[in-house]
């Protein structure tokens, strides 16, 4: 029986690769995800044996942090520990502080049960207080339960 951080035999986790671009757009479009500044250099993929790419998400690179974003499975392969595996293996990758945007209160308890904790846009490294200040003013505008969170890779607790 497989725990919830790992991934089924049939599944392994790699880095994408050019032709995976397309592929990814359709995933976070899917997910009604921010499409923009997708890089297929950034993303890490779940792919199942018969090359059928069941998740995606990326670490993108500001000059005092990171940003995990674009974490997306698909419909049918959810609840399978896809996503947390995922995340995980993302958080091993991180190599500075690491923060992210994330839309109701599931998907903060998820990332929460993952070691991220709500930050306010106030402290937020300068790389990240302009984005993630405008969708914060946009969610309040609208009304949305906008979280915003942070986590620091274990080597950087010191």
């Amino acid at each position: 029986m497989k725990t919830p951080s790992s991934l089924p035999a049939n599944c392994h986790i790699r880095q994408a690769k050019p032709t995976d671009i397309w592929t990814i757009r359709w995933l976070v479009l899917g997910a009604k995800l921010d499409p923009t500044q997708l890089r297929w250099q950034q993303f890490w993929l779940v792919e199942h044996h018969n090359g059928q790419i069941l998740a995606c998400g990326q670490l993108r690179t500001f000059v005092d942090c990171q940003e995990l974003g674009s974490l997306v499975v698909r419909s049918p392969q959810r609840r399978q520990g896809l996503g947390t595996a995922l995340t995980r293996h993302l958080l091993q990758q991180a190599t500075a502080p690491l923060y992210l945007e994330c839309l109701g209160s599931q998907l903060a308890e998820f990332y929460q049960r993952l070691g991220f904790r709500p930050v306010v846009v106030e402290v937020l490294p300068s790389g990240l207080r302009r984005k993630f200040g405008l969708s914060a003013a946009v969610a309040r505008l609208l009304r949305l339960p906008l979280y915003q969170m942070h986590w620091l890779p274990k080597n950087r607790n010191g």
